[in-house]
């Protein structure tokens, strides 16, 4: 999930809980390209069980499988890594997984709105560095501009990639684009048929596309 050195083509990261049919992770992968696929908790802990075929699936396409929160699941499971939710205490918990991981396996963070964590984590080694916008935040129109100058600000001068998170709509998406996130973080429609996943994620790859600067 490095940044190459050639010109940047922002690719997609896709989000789903766990409980997903395992039949509709495989139609949005099927349906256009994507990177990475972050297995979440739903209303039940993440666990091997259900986490395990959704791995197994990702890898079996070339896309990185991640665990979120749980490094040592993500050993468990030998998926390709883990990634860290924006948290007070994100550089421990970097720290904390490193260890259980080593350096093998994908371990990305979210620095949620501030720069010093954002700095940290670069200087500490994080395959990415991701801004997002916490569930609790009211202000979800200034959290998304921050969100853009803050990706923005990370392009320019960093080396490891960023990932969006959190991102509303594909209007946000090319915005982001614009900005130069490496990779934008979406989580398909909950109640979704299989055509509708795979319109969804042909809609979503097209948006990370637009060469227009709307932002």
């Amino acid at each position: 999930m490095g940044r190459t050195s050639e010109a940047r083509q922002t690719r997609l990261y896709v989000v789903v809980q766990a409980g997903i049919a395992p039949a509709s992770v495989e139609t949005m992968l099927a349906a256009a390209g994507v990177a990475a696929l972050l297995i979440t908790r739903d209303d039940s802990p993440l666990d091997a069980a259900r986490a395990k075929p959704l791995v197994d699936m990702a890898q079996a396409r070339g896309v990185a499988a991640l665990i979120e929160g749980d490094a040592a699941l993500a050993r468990t499971l030998r998926a390709d890594g883990v990634h860290l939710p924006w948290s007070k205490d994100i550089i421990a918990r970097y720290g904390a997984a490193r260890e259980i991981l080593g350096g093998r396996f994908i371990v990305g963070a979210d620095a949620g709105r501030l720069r010093d964590d954002a700095m940290t984590l670069g200087e500490l080694g994080a395959d990415y560095v991701a801004f997002g916008i916490p569930a609790h935040v009211e202000d979800r129109d200034t959290a998304r501009a921050r969100q853009l100058e803050l990706v923005a600000w990370w392009a320019k001068i960093f080396e490891p990639p960023c990932v969006a998170f959190d991102v509303g709509t594909f209007d946000d998406t090319a915005r982001l684009v614009a900005a130069g996130a490496d990779f934008v973080a979406l989580e398909p429609p909950a109640t979704s048929t299989a055509a509708e996943l795979a319109r969804w994620t042909k809609e979503a790859a097209h948006a990370l596309a637009a060469e227009e600067d709307v932002a």
